[in-house]
């Protein structure tokens, strides 16, 4: 140390002459500096028994009275401090500063100046309290972050400040609680690259370990710090879970919602099947109540599904379900929670389920899109080649007013057609979005529905109302079979023949398909190459009677597949685990299949037609005009005038009355049904 007077001695030296002058700041201008002492903050200094030229090496030899150049550089600590200056030169921000880059911290930007306390102390600038701030001059510097090009690093200290350190420290006042030089080290800050780092890879273990001891334990008999120790540098170690600055309470949703990617990171192949699950995609659309990877396979105790230890393992992996599902049974067990359906060497039973449920899709959007793009043209070309004769039979057709009005609907098929509308609608703004649950759209409606269990709650009340119709339909056939019984019975014997039963079910009053109805598909197409005249059709036609058949098809698949996923422990005390899998597969691609083909060619079969544009009100009013049956239906016409049942089949009621409220609603589910087709379509072709 160079011998000085004392600080007394300094003032009659004239140190003090300009650095006491209130107007020196002013005089000299020096962004950031006050070089104006604080005498008081001085005397209580760790230093304030030294002279000014102890640290202020550079005027050791020159005259004190007389003004010194303004650049000084910094104060030299090396002379009492050694060790320290020895460490600090070794570190990240010694070497920079040795570089020659600009900004880096040195002694004073941690210490503090004239005013240096002992670090134990609570006033000083580098007490634990007050460390994370003192980091944080630089560490949250915009300009020092765009300076040194530390990209998402120059957000650390505020992502520091709201972690489960930062807030234990900041605002709890807990000093156990980890600070930046717990984690980084003190005067010796070294990169992550570098072996010597606290924070190296390697060293990560032991670093969190001076704080959380017994998890090191664990964690080393664990596989992931096994490899570790094995020198594999795939070894996962705490940062990899829990971050470096953003850890947050493993309990707290965020962290949970976060894990799939965070183990994702090394097992990519694992994500993505687990994506496919219900658990993952509600996980992705912020559902914090299902089960995350570590609620399967363990938190630090990460074993292999081999290992007796394991939480997956043949003896464990029944109470781990348990946690979740508390009536699984040993069946349960078998369901495949990473199953690949494209792999058939290994999920044989998944592979052909999504093969078949593949081809059912295509076919369909394959057979009806080439359908519906032929009946679009052949309309399109009759209104190009006589505009105005086109749009005189559509407006003597629609007309209602002073025509004659039949039956198109019973009041029981209006009425069911309204709960499937209600309940579709349902199913798809809830499921939909669940399918395609890393599109934007898709986490807006689940965020604007109040979440995956809201949503899960509405795709279930759908669900049942779709079992309301389902039931109400079949007894209101039955009660129409049951109340004709006398017409299908043998005069002679008075017994049920069998023949005009068949010929009631497949009878042209029927929506069950017959030999007829090949013929129009037949004559229809011919129509459509301009080859023939277009057909007429009777009480029901080809395509709505495939309309039909398909909500059977579309409720059996969907519904008993829906009923496995919805009471997985119950299906599955009787059946192997696996048939969830295959349950999601047919529930997923059937649900698809339905939206498409209902918001696509029904839409245009009923609404889209250029003859129908924009909406047909039929299924709300149940009745159809003279002029349209004779246009499109005159089979029908013909053989009710016939039998003598065309006055019966006539009706005047209050449908003007009830247009008001029932057109804006069909309006509504309509063009509501082609938002959600557009966004499936556009995610589909992502």
């Amino acid at each position: 140390m160079v011998g000085t007077p004392s600080l007394a001695e300094a003032e009659a030296e004239g140190c003090l002459t300009c650095h006491q002058d209130p107007k020196l700041n002013k005089k000299i201008v020096d962004p950031g500096r006050n070089l104006v002492l604080d005498m008081q903050a001085l005397a209580k200094s760790v230093h304030g028994d030294l002279g000014c030229t102890d640290c202020h090496t550079q005027l050791a030899d020159a005259d004190a009275t007389a003004p010194h150049k303004a650049k000084l550089g910094p104060p030299s600590c090396a002379d009492c401090h050694e060790e320290a200056d020895a460490d600090y030169k070794l570190s990240v921000h010694g070497v920079s500063q040795a570089r020659g880059d600009k900004g880096m911290a040195q002694c004073g930007d941690c210490h503090g100046a004239h005013d240096i306390v002992k670090v134990k102390d609570p006033s000083s600038k580098v007490y634990k309290l007050n460390l994370p701030r003192t980091c944080a001059k630089c560490h949250q510097n915009p300009d020092l972050a765009k300076q040194h090009k530390l990209g998402d690093k120059g957000k650390y200290a505020s992502q520091y400040m709201e972690s489960i350190h930062g807030r234990g420290l900041l605002k709890d006042g807990l000093i156990v609680s980890a600070s930046c030089t717990d984690c980084h080290g003190s005067h010796k800050i070294f990169t992550k690259e570098d072996k010597r780092s606290k924070i190296h890879h390697s060293n990560v273990p032991d670093t969190c370990a001076a704080c959380h001891v017994g998890i090191k334990k664990v964690y080393n008999a664990s596989v992931h710090g096994k490899l570790l120790a094995a020198g594999n540098p795939r070894g996962p170690v705490c940062i990899d879970c829990h971050t470096s600055h953003q850890i947050t309470p493993p309990e707290k949703g965020i962290f949970k919602l976060h894990s799939d990617e965070r183990c994702g990171s090394c097992h990519k192949d694992r994500l993505a099947r687990y994506r496919e699950t219900y658990h993952g995609k509600a996980i992705a659309l912020g559902q914090d109540k299902v089960a995350a990877c570590y609620d399967c396979h363990g938190y630090h105790d990460v074993q292999p599904a081999s290992d007796p230890e394991s939480h997956l393992s043949k003896d464990n992996i029944l109470g781990t379900c348990q946690k979740c599902h508390e009536g699984a049974t040993a069946g349960f067990t078998g369901y495949l929670a990473h199953g690949d359906h494209s792999d058939k060497e290994n999920y044989p039973r998944l592979y052909w389920m999504y093969i078949f449920m593949t081809g059912l899709l295509l076919s369909v959007f394959g057979f009806f899109g080439l359908h519906t793009a032929l009946w679009f043209v052949r309309s399109l070309v009759l209104l190009l080649r006589n505009p105005r004769a086109f749009k005189e039979a559509r407006a003597a057709v629609r007309k209602e007013k002073g025509a004659r009005m039949f039956v198109r609907f019973r009041p029981v098929d209006r009425f069911n057609h309204f709960l499937v509308i209600i309940s579709f609608l349902t199913l798809t703004a809830t499921g939909m979005p669940l399918k395609f649950y890393d599109r934007p759209w898709a986490q807006w409606m689940f965020s604007w529905m109040g979440g995956a269990e809201v949503a899960a709650a509405l795709h279930r009340l759908g669900a049942i109302i779709t079992l309301v119709y389902f039931t109400v339909h079949i007894l209101s056939m039955v009660g129409a079979v049951w109340r004709r019984r006398e017409s299908y019975r043998c005069p002679e014997t008075g017994r049920p023949s069998l023949r005009k039963f068949l010929a009631l079910i497949f009878g042209p009053d029927s929506p069950v398909p017959n030999l007829q109805d090949f013929r129009d598909f037949w004559a229809h197409n011919m129509w459509f190459f301009g080859r023939g005249p277009r057909p007429q059709f009777d009480r029901w036609t080809y395509w709505e009677k495939f309309d039909y058949l398909a909500v059977f098809w579309g409720v059996a698949i969907i519904g008993l597949s829906g009923l496995v996923m919805w009471f997985p422990e119950e299906f599955t005390r009787y059946l192997p685990g696996w048939i969830i899998n295959v349950s999601h597969i047919m529930h997923s691609d059937e649900a698809l299949l339905a939206a498409g083909f209902i918001f696509t060619f029904h839409f245009f079969n009923v609404h889209f037609r250029v003859e129908k544009f924009p909406m047909d009100p039929v299924i709300f009013s149940g009745r159809i005009t003279e002029a349209e049956m004779l246009h499109e239906r005159k089979r029908l016409y013909d053989r009710l005038k016939a039998e003598g049942r065309l006055e019966a089949e006539e009706l005047t009621d209050e449908w003007g009355a009830w247009k008001k409220i029932f057109t804006p609603i069909g309006m509504g589910a309509f063009i509501l049904g082609v938002v959600l087709i557009i966004m499936i379509y556009v995610a589909m072709a992502d």
